[in-house]
């Protein structure tokens, strides 16, 4: 089979990833070190670029130097947890913070191959650049369809002032798919959809690559359990649905309230929320104000103690708001199979997370605008008493979701 990029065993590559991700190093667990450790494992070198937002006084711009991977640390704006107007300036100077950061650290560096996810979708020039001065080929990781993302959830529009700004940012998508030598999206929705919306795009450089990690049993025993529970002041006697991640607009928190309250007379069913994000003061105040006795609401912990805690639960939970259009995939999937928690899935119509999850026979799915209809499904969860799909769960994420596969995907032409 042809590969895509030239692939000689007795020679480095040199790998260029660009992110918004906040690395000190690329030895860590998470959805793209992992990844990239595959490629250094097989003999690459791999270059970060990694930016730490100007709140981070304490943060110099430097260079990192690892066994097989070197990363340069740049200072952008604020993009997380600030207003609309400098998280705007930032998407739109942070290609030209990623051009300055190359020419500085990676002038003698030729590039292979580029490897880079979405958000953002305004590294264009960044990419052009590396493609025209090293021929190198490029590989888009579409992890986020915006700007339609944010129109599906009210935050932009396709008409008026806003309709202005989706427009440009549609333009920056449509670039940013060109130059794409391949596309590898999370879902075969997520393929679908690129295709269907962007005709213009050769159907043959698209292809599913998932989310992937490289999979640690994050289990844990009876006498484990226990001990995490009553650590964290979580029921004992009681059957508990976790959710994990970020409570933003796109997870639809007034939705979660309702499926909460709607559960209130399910003696057996317990929920943990664990997480921070633009929402969250919602749940709190709803909390506060209400205090639901089958709801405990905890603030972002360090994922090593999150994970520990995951691993007590019975059920991981996924919510996505209804109004969604894209078929949005999340990664926090991975994180409750390691844990081999089943999953429920409630979330739009238009994302297979949850055709995908009950076809494998690892969990449920139910739509995200029927609070009874979750309350329901909890209750026949519960009737069915049965949460062991750790065989299941262990062989599925093997065989399709771990970060060797996906380094199969991208080195070769399928």
């Amino acid at each position: 089979m042809e590969q895509f990029i030239n692939d000689k065993r007795n020679e480095t590559m040199n790998i260029l990833f660009m992110s918004l991700s906040d690395y000190k190093t690329v030895y860590q667990h998470d959805l793209y070190s992992d990844l990239l450790k595959q490629f250094i494992k097989h003999g690459d070198h791999v270059y970060l670029i990694s930016p730490f937002e100007r709140r981070n006084k304490k943060e110099e711009e430097r260079i990192i130097h690892e066994t097989g991977a070197t990363i340069a640390k740049v200072k952008i704006w604020n993009m997380q947890k600030t207003n609309s107007l400098e998280k705007g300036v930032s998407m739109l100077t942070i290609d030209g913070v990623f051009i300055r950061a190359i020419k500085k650290y990676f002038s003698d560096v030729r590039f292979d191959l580029i490897i880079y996810p979405t958000p953002p979708i305004t590294l264009f020039r960044t990419i052009k650049y590396v493609k025209r001065r090293d021929g190198a080929k490029t590989y888009l990781l579409l992890k986020d369809i915006f700007p339609q993302n944010a129109v599906d959830i009210g935050i932009m529009s396709t008409t008026g002032i806003k309709g202005r700004l989706y427009s440009y940012f549609r333009k920056k998508e449509k670039k940013l798919y060109a130059i794409s030598d391949r596309i590898g999206c999370m879902s075969p929705a997520n393929v679908k959809y690129v295709l269907e919306h962007n005709p213009e795009i050769i159907p043959n450089k698209v292809e599913v690559c998932p989310n992937t990690t490289e999979p640690i049993d994050m289990s844990c025993t009876a006498e484990e359990r226990l001990t995490l529970r009553k650590r964290y002041g979580i029921p004992l006697n009681k059957v508990v649905f976790i959710y994990g991640g970020n409570l933003g607009k796109p997870q639809d928190i007034p939705f979660i309230i309702e499926c909460i309250k709607s559960c209130a007379d399910i003696d057996q069913a317990h929920f943990l929320i664990v997480g921070d994000g633009t929402e969250y003061g919602k749940l709190e105040k709803y909390v506060t104000g209400e205090r639901p006795e089958n709801l405990k609401l905890m603030k972002r912990i360090p994922k090593e103690d999150y994970d520990k805690m995951a691993g007590a639960c019975d059920v991981g939970l996924i919510f996505l708001d209804h109004r969604f259009t894209i078929p949005n995939f999340p990664s926090r999937l991975l994180s409750y199979m390691e844990a081999k928690l089943p999953v429920l899935a409630c979330t739009d119509v238009n994302s297979d997370i949850g055709k995908i999850i009950t076809d494998a026979g690892f969990g449920w799915w139910c739509e995200s605008n029927d609070a009874k209809g979750f309350a329901e499904t909890v209750k026949a969860i519960i009737r069915k008493n049965d949460y062991d799909v750790a065989d299941i769960e262990t062989k599925y994420l093997n065989k399709y979701f771990s970060a060797s596969a996906a380094y199969e995907i991208i080195k070769k032409n399928g």
